[in-house]
């Protein structure tokens, strides 16, 4: 066991809090709410099977607006009525003495749900799309982004009404704020706009100085502010923004908010283990190295993506102070107690239909996420396939 003796050491967060190890259950929607975003019996349950799988949890990204829905039958976090709900599942998560942090996050121009609903979504720059169908982009004006980070700061006065122990603010790839710091799709000439990278970092500054408004105001002193974000935007051999412009925004990041802890997040298979193309000195290397360095301990960084056995989670621990995972605790939501029980054999990260109910895995779940487990393959086919079925369920929903 002495091998896996540095993923089982506490670390302490920049505010005091201190966790018993060094693994974190990673964002994971399970499509388990209700049409309007409200959390049932079947979402409890879930987070209550996985109360005690990291010491530090997050949940899937809730909406701070209809337009900003990532994923259907996801949390809603829009209005006050979501409250008593999130209060629930804050409760469940934190059961154990655990840290409960919900994520929020705006979609942009990624939300299928708005598109379904409304035939539009918002985004930085005017445009037509093709996926999952034509539809058209809208740019939003400089009153709508105010609205926008007005609806941040708004869900963490929610969050930390309904008892949640930090939140994270979401700008991994895709989502709205992402898509401002992009030059792929920000195409605007204003102070929101692609000229300069100032302009660019000007919408999420804004929405992490206002979220840091209302933790200031309104949340104990021990509240967690989490930050997740892309460290790199690639298009082929194209980019939309390199590592140096990434780290450069952190530190802008950190002039306005007191951020708790980097959560490194994108798409595809392997994340963690992601090389730079930024031309350059750090050219070929991992992109969480070099954001690592920069870093210098400032804040911890978490890695993620593709980390789904022991020995991957030391390989991102190298670049890392903590090692984040969400498709191996749906299966397997005692793998950390049995690896420091030394029972790494009995890590199983596969399930047969009998398992479910044990695994207090929805009835009607992951509708929206098997397809990007596919991309990521976190886990094997078999299982993957086997959540697949469960989407035959959504007819009776």
């Amino acid at each position: 066991m002495s091998n896996y003796a540095p993923l089982l050491q506490p670390i302490t967060l920049p505010n005091g809090i201190k966790l018993s190890n060094r693994f974190v259950l990673s964002p994971m929607t399970t499509n388990s709410s209700t049409k309007e975003g409200h959390i049932t019996d079947e979402d409890l349950r879930y987070a209550l099977r996985r109360a005690d799988s990291a010491p530090l949890q997050v949940t899937g990204a809730a909406y701070i607006e209809p337009y900003g829905q990532l994923f259907e039958y996801g949390f809603n976090i829009s209005d006050d009525d979501c409250i008593p709900g999130l209060r629930k599942v804050a409760q469940a998560m934190k059961q154990n003495g655990n840290k409960a942090i919900i994520q929020l996050a705006h979609a942009g121009r990624f939300s299928t749900t708005a598109i379904m609903n409304y035939g539009k979504v918002y985004g930085p720059s005017s445009m037509t799309l093709h996926s999952p169908i034509q539809h058209e982009v809208e740019e939003m004006s400089v009153a709508k982004i105010h609205e926008v980070i007005t609806q941040y700061a708004n869900a963490t006065s929610r969050a930390i009404q309904a008892g949640f122990d930090g939140v994270e603010i979401s700008v991994a790839q895709r989502l709205l704020i992402q898509t401002f710091f992009s030059t792929f799709s920000n195409q605007r000439h204003d102070e929101y706009g692609v000229d300069t990278l100032e302009n660019r970092a000007r919408f999420g500054l804004e929405v992490m100085t206002a979220v840091q408004k209302v933790i200031n105001d309104e949340a104990p002193d021990d509240f967690i502010f989490g930050y997740r974000a892309t460290p790199e935007e690639t298009r082929g051999n194209d980019l939309g923004y390199t590592v140096d412009e990434f780290n450069q925004h952190l530190d802008w990041v950190m002039d306005v908010a007191s951020i708790d802890y980097l959560a490194i997040a994108s798409w595809g298979r392997n994340i963690y283990q992601n090389k730079t193309r930024t031309p350059g000195k750090h050219y070929g290397r991992r992109v969480n190295q070099v954001v690592y360095e920069y870093l210098d301990g400032r804040v911890p960084l978490i890695a993620s993506g593709g980390i789904n056995s022991p020995e991957a989670a030391l390989d991102a621990l190298e670049n890392a102070d903590m090692v984040g995972m969400s498709s191996p605790f749906v299966t397997e939501p005692d793998f950390v107690h049995k690896l420091a029980e030394g029972r790494v054999q009995d890590i199983d990260l596969h399930i047969q239909p009998e398992d479910l109910d044990e695994l207090a895995i929805p009835h009607a779940a992951f509708k929206d996420i098997v397809q990007m487990m596919d991309y990521g393959q976190g886990l094997e086919k078999k299982t993957r396939d086997e959540l697949r079925k469960l989407e035959q369920n959504y007819d009776n929903k």
